[in-house]
């Protein structure tokens, strides 16, 4: 077991067993103190921020980096992300160490403390990384099956190819939002009436999708594919995902090159990003790939994947507190996100750091477990309770969603916070 994921680590600040940010996470983040000043990087410790260019000013990371600079003066994780692994071993290694409950460096010096260590209640978040490109994946079995029931042949749910490669599409990276990011709904083309023509107007299917995401690292020239072995040096971290989609714009737009501005308006992303490193004590077996195989690019023996349970929140402007309506968990997910990765180069597409992947739609085999509102209420056909008085077909105006998720350690949760958005009126165009 690797020394930064050892359950029995403390660090010296106080951290309840249900928070998201023990010392085992360390995830990356980007924030801006409320009293002002430019967007800064750091990483969450328990109801803390630990400024990284505090530290690296300091010299901290100067034997570890050999010197170089990631952190001071940089809004974005971009270029350390594109350092690699190594640089990210050295700078967990490093706060690791100077958060343990038995390192002086920190702990006993308040100076350093009152500069470096920020409470969260001072900051806001702020988007971490410059995504360059956007790639949404459609890769949980149950999800497709219940679309294809839906929309297609009940006893022949899933198209030829889907067992076969992993399905994505080109997403829009400018609006990639951080949580709290409110969301207008979006206007567009629909066609209610099918012996009618088309109409302009805002969205009346709005809907969430649970997903999740990862950052890539170091990139791939064009032309040299990323080979399943190496997908993981090339994978930084992950996050939380709500790919907001219009479904009603979908219907009428998806045929025959897929989503468009059903999908291009809002995609929130949770603001921490947890790196595969502390990710790696909650590896399990994902979903057997036996029939059929995988082709050999895709086949690595066994699909693993990640032990990340995973809940939905709504909330009406006329409740006190959210609903759960959905607890879903990343392990279903047919396609892994090596496999998603290789597939993505394989035509030697080049992949850059700071690139977005998303899973798509995770979704499991019981009906609270599905990660949409159009499967949880079938279309509309089965309205969800969220409150004694109130119902939902799909999302209505300033409602607001959140995804939540973490893996359950020993005493300690290392997870995700929340990817939250308010849907506010769509704006009038005409």
């Amino acid at each position: 077991m690797k020394s930064t994921t050892d359950p029995k680590l403390r660090s010296f600040i106080e951290v309840s067993p249900d928070s998201h940010f023990p010392i085992q996470n360390l995830p990356y983040g980007a924030f801006r103190k409320k009293s002002g000043g430019a967007a800064r990087l750091g990483i969450a410790i328990g109801d803390y921020v630990l400024d990284l260019s505090v530290l690296e000013e300091k010299g901290f990371f100067d034997k570890a980096l050999n010197g170089d600079s990631f952190f001071s003066g940089e809004i974005y994780l971009n270029k350390f992300m594109n350092a690699g692994r190594a640089a990210w071993t050295a700078v967990r290694e490093t706060v690791s160490y100077l958060l343990n409950e038995s390192t002086a460096d920190l702990r006993d010096n308040s100076e350093l403390r009152d500069t470096a260590l920020i409470p969260m209640s001072q900051i806001e978040m702020t988007i971490p990384v410059d995504i360059r490109d956007y790639t949404d994946f459609y890769s949980s079995r149950y999800h497709a099956t219940n679309v294809g029931t839906m929309f297609r042949d009940p006893n022949n749910a899933l198209l030829p190819n889907w067992l076969w490669v992993p399905v994505g599409y080109h997403g829009r990276a400018s609006s990639v939002v951080i949580s709290g990011t409110p969301i207008h709904r979006p206007n567009g083309q629909t066609r209610p009436d099918d012996n009618a023509p088309p109409v302009f107007g805002p969205c009346r299917l709005l809907d969430f999708e649970l997903e999740m995401g990862f950052f890539i690292g170091p990139g791939n020239d064009l032309g040299k594919p990323i080979r399943l072995a190496d997908a993981e040096d090339h994978i930084f971290g992950k996050v939380l995902v709500n790919d907001w989609s219009a479904r009603d714009i979908q219907k009428w737009e998806y045929q025959p090159l897929g989503p468009f501005l059903s999908k291009n308006f809002a995609t929130t992303i949770s603001p921490w990003i947890v790196t595969l490193d502390a990710l790696a004590p909650f590896s399990c077996d994902g979903p057997v790939q036996e029939d059929p195989a995988p082709l050999p690019y895709l086949d690595s023996g066994k699909n693993r994947s990640y032990d990340i349970h995973l809940e939905v929140h709504l909330q009406s402007e006329n409740m006190e507190k959210a609903t759960r309506i959905c607890q879903s968990n990343f392990k279903y997910m047919y396609w892994n996100i090596r496999q998603q990765l290789t597939h993505h180069s394989i035509s030697g597409c080049n992949i850059s750091p700071g690139d977005m992947m998303a899973s798509g739609t995770i979704s499991g085999p019981t009906p609270d477990s599905y990660g949409s509102m159009l499967e949880l209420t079938w279309r509309g056909s089965k309205p969800l309770t969220i409150a004694p008085e109130e119902t939902r077909k799909f999302i209505l105006d300033n409602d607001t969603v959140i995804l939540t998720g973490w893996c359950q350690g020993d005493g300690y949760r290392v997870g995700f916070g929340e990817a939250s958005g308010k849907i506010l009126p769509a704006r009038e165009v005409l």
